[in-house]
């Protein structure tokens, strides 16, 4: 991410009533003693009741954590006390609830998984950047964006999953249709670029929920030869945070990898929610479709699971039932996002 300044509230609005906050953030840069770093997280999001998930890896973090506000800010407070992450931000938004099940700090290879180990994403003037590190494209900042994708001449790229992209996008992009970040490289080479050679834009303007696949995203363009390559600042949650909805370009919800499952144009919660069964996101229409058993089947799963298992989701659904009926949560009770490519 371009450094900045660290948000302290969403868009400055204050929280609502017993809203807890939820900070997604990310920051390529040197990281060393994974393990110690990972160890004072654990005992900070412990003491202050924070949830969520931290990856750290050698080329930085990369997280989503909602709990109390103040508790929030301390463990943004420690990540920046870290060598390289002085200029860490966040996108902070509220959830009514928790929107986490639980706490999850873990030490990966990368902290968005492209598979292209040659691909370092440094900004130049980041804190920690080194020498050898991969150039990443020109930052967009959400104020400028909608006149560069209403450029004819600029061909607009959903760097997210397809599952994401039908949740919501800006007009005209293009998406991939992959199923998980790895595939972004296979794409690039199999369908971007004979769609440049053809259409030569003058501008590739790509995007992601927070920023951090297009850090990779643009670093592995250039490295692949490609020119005019551009980013969205901060990601879809910055746009809708900063830009009105009067007159922008985005339509739909913006999927985010927790329990909201989507956020609207104000960045509250949305109108989707998750197959308990393979936890993808499910639309309102989804929901009323004759392949929707709570719990149990959906439409994109429906094919997907065997008999057997939609009778030991059923079981499930139905413990989960009977904890509520009782005034008992139940671990089972709040479906698992698909695992995270990173927001």
């Amino acid at each position: 991410m371009a450094p900045s300044d660290p948000l302290e509230r969403p868009g400055g609005l204050m929280a609502p009533a017993g809203a807890l906050q939820v900070a997604a953030f990310y920051a390529f840069a040197p990281m060393e003693d994974l393990a110690g770093l990972q160890g004072k997280l654990l005992a900070e999001a412990q003491a202050g009741q924070v949830f969520g998930t931290l990856l750290l890896a050698e080329e930085g973090v990369n997280g989503t954590v909602c709990g109390p506000e103040m508790a929030v800010q301390d463990l943004l407070s420690l990540l920046r006390r870290q060598p390289g992450l002085k200029g860490l931000t966040a996108k902070l938004s509220w959830a009514p609830e928790q929107a986490f099940h639980r706490l999850k700090v873990r030490l990966k290879r990368e902290i968005v998984t492209m598979g292209c180990p040659t691909v370092k994403p440094q900004h130049p003037s980041a804190p920690g950047s080194q020498a050898g590190g991969s150039p990443v494209g020109t930052y967009v900042r959400p104020q400028d964006w909608d006149g560069l994708i209403a450029n004819p001449d600029t061909l607009v790229i959903d760097t997210r999953n397809a599952y994401e992209v039908a949740v919501g996008s800006f007009e005209g992009a293009v998406d991939p249709g992959t199923e998980s970040f790895r595939q972004f490289p296979a794409w690039v080479e199999e369908h971007l670029r004979p769609l440049v050679a053809k259409r030569q834009p003058q501008a590739l303007a790509l995007f992601c929920t927070g920023g951090i696949r297009c850090e990779k995203a643009t670093a592995y363009l250039l490295q692949q030869g490609f020119e005019g390559v551009h980013h969205l600042q901060g990601g879809i949650l910055q746009y809708l945070e900063d830009v009105p909805e009067a007159g922008s370009h985005w339509w739909g919800e913006c999927f985010v990898f927790d329990q909201r499952v989507s956020v609207n144009h104000q960045l509250q919660p949305g109108r989707y929610r998750l197959c308990h069964a393979c936890g993808l996101p499910l639309s309102p229409v989804d929901c009323e479709l004759e392949s929707y058993v709570e719990g149990v089947s959906c439409r994109h799963c429906l094919s997907r699971f065997s008999e057997r298992d939609r009778r030991r989701f059923s079981e499930r659904q139905r413990q989960i039932a009977l904890a509520a009926a009782r005034g008992q949560g139940h671990i089972g009770v709040g479906p698992s996002p698909p695992a995270p490519d990173g927001p």
